[in-house]
């Protein structure tokens, strides 16, 4: 086998790191004998990038996509009126058979080609549901790492990007040749790919509705039995007018909302505190430290102890 060409496409306000990822592990010195690795932007030239005080140089324009065997698109800040040159040359490269990879946000021009209607996709979880609502043909799924559709591979935001570049490595090489790299770079040598992102919901979906208030007096009120009769009363209103007003307002059911919010209260108080499992259990409202660890591992595929490791 030759020479891999590896070529990724610096957007205009293109993530710096997003675009250092592909570089540290297909352009390092150290691959040379596996993988070339280019920067091409529209133009070739100078490319801002969303780090005040820096531009990174694009040694080729989009022709370099022509003759890549694979295509990443880091992520990009700009993530309207992409210009169609690009769509071009990416539907023009899926064509040919190359394999289309994008960090974080890059995901956007995937999806603003055509190249991700009917497929899974991931992106940053800040931007999951502005892509499932810019591209409604596309299967968007913000809990997990990376997704490897085939042809077409798609990571979450910033580090997911190293996930996702070495699962390429390992599927072209093995697991030596990934592992070698992970070690140079002072990463983990695998992360799964259907691992979930360690997504931040805001506490409060609704803060800006008529259901604020409730809202607010359940999140001081966590580590009590809190039913929907007991909210509907906080709020002065019927069981039912309250829970089709709460699906309105916020968008789920007042019990999902619940569940959310005592999780993001556990892992809080497992970063930030040294209470023990079953105390962060009962403050947060989940009861029991095998509650807990059933809805860390469902919701973020991780462990109590695990995540405190990870997160203090």
């Amino acid at each position: 086998m030759g020479v891999h060409r590896v070529v990724a496409v610096a957007v205009p306000e293109v993530v710096a790191f997003d675009l250092s990822i592909p570089a540290q592990v297909f352009g390092h010195r150290d691959e040379r004998e596996r993988y070339s690795f280019t920067v091409c932007s529209l133009q070739a030239g100078p490319v801002p990038t969303t780090t005040a005080g820096f531009s990174v140089n694009a040694s080729a324009s989009l022709a370099a996509l022509r003759r890549a065997d694979t295509v990443i698109v880091p992520g990009f800040m700009t993530l309207d009126g992409l210009p169609p040159a690009l769509g071009a040359s990416l539907r023009a490269a899926y064509r040919r058979g190359a394999r289309i990879v994008s960090i974080c946000t890059g995901a956007f021009a995937l999806a603003e080609a055509g190249l991700l209607d009917g497929r899974p996709a991931t992106t940053h979880w800040r931007d999951a549901a502005d892509l499932a609502r810019a591209y409604p043909a596309v299967d968007v799924q913000p809990d997990v790492l990376y997704i490897d559709d085939g042809q077409v591979l798609t990571s979450a935001g910033v580090a997911a990007g190293i996930d996702l570049c070495l699962y390429i490595v390992r599927a072209d090489h093995g697991a030596e040749a990934a592992t070698r790299i992970a070690r140079r770079m002072v990463v983990a040598p695998h992360r799964d790919g259907g691992q979930a992102q360690f997504i931040d919901r805001p506490i409060t979906a609704g803060t800006q509705t008529e259901l604020a208030g409730v809202c607010t007096w359940v999140l001081s009120h966590l580590a009590e039995e809190l039913t929907v009769p007991v909210m509907a009363r906080e709020a002065a209103l019927s069981e039912r007018t309250f829970r089709r007003r709460f699906g309105a307002e916020i968008g789920t059911t007042p019990l999902r909302w619940l569940n959310a919010q005592r999780v993001h209260e556990a892992r809080r108080l497992l970063e930030a505190t040294d209470l023990s499992i079953d105390e962060v259990a009962a403050r947060s409202g989940l009861g029991s430290a095998a509650n807990l660890r059933a809805h860390l591992a469902r919701g973020a595929s991780t462990t109590p102890t695990s995540y405190r490791r990870a997160f203090r």
